[in-house]
C-alpha cells in the first residue's frame, strides 16, 4: 500500500510541470504548513538537525546563500522528519475527506520541499496530486498562484493560513482560511470572494500556557535569604529580590520553551505532554522562538540591572538549564539531581541579590527537598508507563518502567533527609542568628515538611499526583494550607511572635 502511494506521489510530482490538458471540475487545493499540519516542516526539520548535532548550524549558514528552495531540500534530506507524528488539523481533514467522498479532486500544494510533501502523502492518502518546491523553485505566494492557474485554468478552491497565501486566494474561486491571524482573515475578506473559516485556538492563551507562569512560584525561593538573613524590613533588599525574581522568571519561561522545542518528538509520544502548546501545534514554532529570545534578553537585562552577582547566578542557572535540556534529562538519577540543583541555584541568586551570608545548611536542605520532588515527577511518569503496558526506555528519558522501585526509594529517602537537614539547620544556625526576631516559629517547619512530603508520595503511589509536583501543589488545597502555615511561620520568625506566645528561655 505504501509503495503504491509513493508511486502515485512520484507520478503527481511529474505532473507538476504539465498544465491541465482539458477542462475539469474545480479541485480543492490544500496548503500543508500551518494548514493541514499545525506546524512548520522547515522549522521542524531545522530543530531536528540541531538537536542531533548543534554544529549543523554552520552547514545551514552555508546552504542559505544558495536560495530558499535549495535550503529546504537539504533540510528535508538531512532531517528525515517523521510526518506521521506531527499534529494535524482534524477538522480540516474531515472536511477534505467529505469533499473527496463527494467526488472533488484533492490537491496538496505546499512550499515545503517535495520530499516532505511525499511523506505527507503517505500519511494522508486522500490527495490526488502533489505540487511542491523541488530544490530549484520555492513554490510560495505568487509562484504557487501561477503554478495553480496553469494547472487549473477552470479555477480552484484553496485552503491556506498565512499572508503568503493571499496571492493564491486572489487566484482562487473560493477562499478557505485555516487558523489565520485576524489581520490575514480581514485581508482575505477584502478579496471579495466566498470565505470559509476554520478558526484556530487562542494564540495568547497557548503562549501563556507554554510560558508556564505558574512555575514562577519556584522563584519565590529568592526571598528566603531575605527573610532568614534578617533583611525583611529593608525596602531596598525587597527591590533587589524582586528584580532577581523577575529575571529568573523570564529566563525560566524561555528555558521551558527551549526544552519543549528540543523535545517536540518525545513530547508527542508522551501520554500527557503531547497536549503541550508546541507539541500539539496550538502554538507555532515561530512564535515560540520569538518568545524564547525575548524572554532570554529581557531576563538577562533585568539581572544585569540587579548587579553583577545576580547576573552571574542567572547565567549559571541558564547554563545548567541548557545542559539539562540538551543532555542531562536523559541520564537516570542525574536528571533529578540537576533539577534539585536548579532550585538551589534560585536560593543562591537570592543570596547574591540581598547580599547576605551563605548558609550551607539551607542550600543542602534545598538540594535534598527538591531532588525528592524531582524523583516524584519521574515516579509518576514511570507509573503511567507501567499502567499503559509500555516496555523499554521511556521516550526522551533514560528510565524504564522497571526502575520505579529504585526511584521511589531514592525519592522518599531524599525527602526525609531534607527534614533532618532542616532540623540541623535550626539547631546549628537559625537559633543563633541575631537577625531573626523569633526563630522558635521555624520549629513548625519540620512538621509541615513531613506532612507535605508524605502527601506527595502517598498520592504518587495512588496515581493521583499530577506529573508536575509544583503544578499539583498550587492546586491542592491541603498543600496550599500547609504553604500558608509555612508562610506565617516565616513571617513570625522574621518579625516576631505576638507577646505572650514565646515561652521564657526558648528561642534565645
Amino acid at each position: 500500500m505504501a509503495t503504491a502511494q509513493v508511486r502515485r506521489a512520484e507520478t503527481a510530482a511529474i505532473l507538476i510541470e504539465e498544465p491541465a490538458a482539458a477542462p475539469r471540475a474545480v479541485p480543492l487545493v490544500i496548503d500543508l504548513d500551518g494548514t493541514l499540519l499545525r506546524t512548520d516542516l522547515l522549522l521542524e526539520g531545522i530543530i531536528t538537525l540541531l538537536r542531533r548535532n548543534p554544529l549543523m548550524l554552520l552547514a545551514m549558514l552555508l546552504w542559505l546563500p544558495r536560495g530558499r528552495a535549495f535550503f529546504k531540500r537539504r533540510i528535508a534530506e538531512g532531517a528525515g522528519l517523521d510526518v506521521a507524528t506531527l499534529p494535524a488539523n482534524e477538522a480540516l481533514l474531515a472536511h477534505i475527506e467529505a469533499r473527496k467522498a463527494a467526488g472533488q479532486e484533492i490537491v496538496l500544494a505546499t512550499a515545503a520541499n517535495e520530499l516532505m510533501a511525499l511523506r505527507a502523502l503517505r500519511r494522508f492518502p486522500v490527495f490526488d496530486r502533489v505540487v511542491a518546491s523541488d530544490g530549484v523553485r520555492n513554490l510560495k505566494g505568487a509562484a504557487k498562484a501561477a503554478q495553480l492557474r496553469a494547472l487549473y485554468p477552470q479555477g480552484f478552491d484553496y485552503a491556506g493560513d498565512a499572508a503568503a497565501d493571499l496571492p493564491v486566494w486572489a487566484a482562487a474561486r473560493r477562499v478557505i482560511v485555516v487558523g489565520a491571524s485576524p489581520a490575514v482573515l480581514r485581508a482575505a475578506h477584502r478579496l471579495g470572494k466566498p470565505v470559509e473559516e476554520f478558526p484556530a485556538a487562542s494564540r495568547p492563551h497557548a503562549l501563556l500556557k507554554a510560558l508556564r507562569p505558574h512555575q514562577w512560584i519556584k522563584n519565590a525561593l529568592v526571598f528566603l535569604p531575605l527573610v532568614l538573613g534578617g533583611r525583611a524590613g529593608e525596602a531596598q533588599a525587597w527591590g533587589s529580590a524582586l528584580m532577581a525574581f523577575l529575571s529568573l522568571g523570564l529566563v525560566a519561561s524561555a528555558s521551558y520553551l527551549l526544552n519543549d522545542l528540543l523535545d517536540l518528538s518525545h513530547d508527542r509520544a508522551h501520554w500527557s505532554k503531547r497536549e503541550r502548546p508546541l507539541a500539539s501545534g496550538r502554538l507555532s514554532i515561530a512564535t515560540g522562538l520569538a518568545a524564547l529570545v525575548l524572554g532570554l534578553v529581557g531576563g538577562l537585562a533585568v539581572a544585569a540591572c540587579a548587579g553583577a552577582a545576580v547576573l552571574t547566578g542567572v547565567l549559571a542557572y541558564l547554563a545548567v538549564t541548557l545542559a539539562y535540556s540538551a543532555w542531562l534529562k536523559r541520564v537516570p538519577m542525574l536528571d533529578a539531581l540537576t533539577l534539585g540543583s536548579l532550585f538551589t541555584l534560585r536560593i543562591g541568586v537570592g543570596v547574591a541579590a540581598v547580599a547576605v551570608a551563605w548558609s550551607p545548611w539551607l542550600l543542602t536542605f534545598s538540594m535534598f527537598l527538591f531532588t525528592s520532588l524531582s524523583f516524584a515527577k519521574r515516579h509518576t511518569e514511570l507509573r503511567g508507563a507501567a499502567r499503559r503496558g509500555q516496555a523499554g526506555t521511556i521516550a526522551g528519558r533514560g528510565y524504564q518502567p522497571a526502575d520505579e522501585a529504585v526511584v521511589l526509594a531514592f525519592g522518599v529517602a531524599s525527602g526525609l533527609s531534607s527534614v533532618v537537614i532542616f532540623i540541623l539547620y535550626l539547631a546549628n544556625e537559625a537559633f543563633h542568628h541575631a537577625a531573626l526576631a523569633a526563630p522558635l516559629a521555624l520549629w513548625s517547619f519540620p512538621l509541615i515538611l513531613v506532612l507535605f512530603m508524605g502527601r506527595v508520595w502517598l498520592l504518587a503511589g495512588r496515581d493521583a499526583l499530577h506529573d508536575d509536583p509544583v503544578a499539583f501543589a498550587i492546586k491542592d488545597h491541603s498543600s496550599l494550607a500547609l504553604g500558608a502555615i509555612a508562610g506565617l511561620a516565616f513571617a513570625a520568625a522574621a518579625f516576631g511572635l505576638p507577646p505572650g506566645l514565646i515561652p521564657q528561655g526558648l528561642g534565645q
